[in-house]
């Protein structure tokens, strides 16, 4: 479809906003920024993005950094599994591809946390290899334009999607067009109130003929939110608090957190001081509770989190407690959730 070609391109010309990674087609720089947009604004993740490769400028400076310098830099992004999955894919490339990165959509998807979308964003852009990348933006674009209903998280919805990216795809300069079609949605084609007067393919919309630009795309599913209970300690000993770190396969994995009693519903003082975990934790040592915040809610993608902080004073401090004992000025070297930095820094 020469005109839808050529309506985008003209528009992307026109339009494209000027981001740091589009400077050069470098795989390594547009990896990163795929990376760090999936679940991130690019006003946002444009910051990220420039202190990660001031940090980490290549592969190779990547793959031989420790996990936790890592995550100290991606500290505040969320979605960590991102982070610890680019170190992962870094010490792969080093290893398997000779610190090359691999310019084939196969290699490429071998590298750990890429999938065929961030595959075909890579390859495309930086190897202008003929494959269709799409991610919301597209799928928003694609199905007001064309007036496609079917639920873009089903299995028939997802190869419809991408049987009219093939066929619309620009061969000849693949990355171009997919940057093109995915800006459009981020700028044009917006979830709510796109601005349908100055779009540029209003004439040939069937969403916007038929009204239905506010119900595309369809998505079938919704996913029930979880929701848990977080009552974070902050122990103190002199000058000195208490942080430990979270190994579990959970959210923040192999981030530090304050001491965490995680429990059912949110606990009265007296329900905190009568669980068990409180007391096995706190046996015999004389501590003060100096205050309790007001409840924190936290929003992660499938979970509510209903945080309190609890400031705990212990005046014994050579008592041991089971856990990394730290002093204010060395809490930089611990990646940690942004809402205990928030907390943090308030007492900063």
């Amino acid at each position: 479809m020469p005109k839808f070609h050529k309506i985008l391109t003209v528009w992307y010309q026109q339009n494209k906003r000027e981001l740091p990674w589009r400077a050069k087609k470098d795989p390594y720089l547009v990896w990163v920024s795929e990376i760090i947009l999936q679940q991130t604004r690019v006003d946002q993740g444009t910051a990220y993005f420039l202190r990660f490769i001031e940090q980490f400028p290549d592969v190779k400076t990547l793959a031989e950094a420790q996990e936790n310098e890592v995550l100290k830099v991606w500290q505040g992004l969320g979605y960590y599994s991102r982070a610890r999955n680019m170190h992962v894919a870094a010490l792969q490339i080093m290893n398997e591809f000779n610190g090359l990165f691999p310019d084939t959509i196969i290699n490429i998807e071998k590298l750990k946390g890429i999938g065929s979308y961030t595959a075909a964003a890579i390859a495309s852009i930086a190897f202008d290899l003929p494959h269709a990348a799409i991610d919301g933006n597209v799928y928003r674009v694609l199905s007001r334009v064309f007036g496609i209903e079917t639920a873009i998280d089903s299995t028939i919805g997802k190869r419809e999607f991408r049987d009219l990216a093939d066929e619309l795809l620009d061969r000849q300069n693949p990355g171009l067009f997919n940057e093109a079609l995915m800006e459009f949605g981020a700028l044009q084609c917006t979830p709510q109130n796109p601005d349908c007067k100055k779009c540029p393919f209003q004439d040939q919309c069937i969403a916007f003929a038929h009204n239905i630009i506010g119900e595309l795309p369809f998505k079938s599913k919704k996913t029930k939110v979880k929701n848990r209970f977080f009552n974070y300690m902050f122990i103190r000993q002199e000058e000195y608090f208490y942080l430990e770190k979270r190994e579990e396969n959970d959210i923040w994995r192999n981030l530090y957190q304050f001491p965490l009693i995680e429990s059912a519903k949110t606990l009265t003082i007296e329900e905190l001081l009568a669980n068990e975990q409180f007391k096995s934790t706190f046996n015999g040592l004389e501590i003060t509770i100096e205050s309790i915040s007001h409840e924190i809610i936290h929003v992660l993608t499938h979970q509510k989190l209903h945080v309190r902080f609890i400031e705990i004073f212990s005046a014994k401090p050579d008592v041991n407690l089971p856990w990394i004992k730290v002093h204010p000025k060395e809490v930089n070297d611990f990646p940690v959730p942004k809402l205990i930095d928030n907390f943090l820094l308030a007492k900063a």
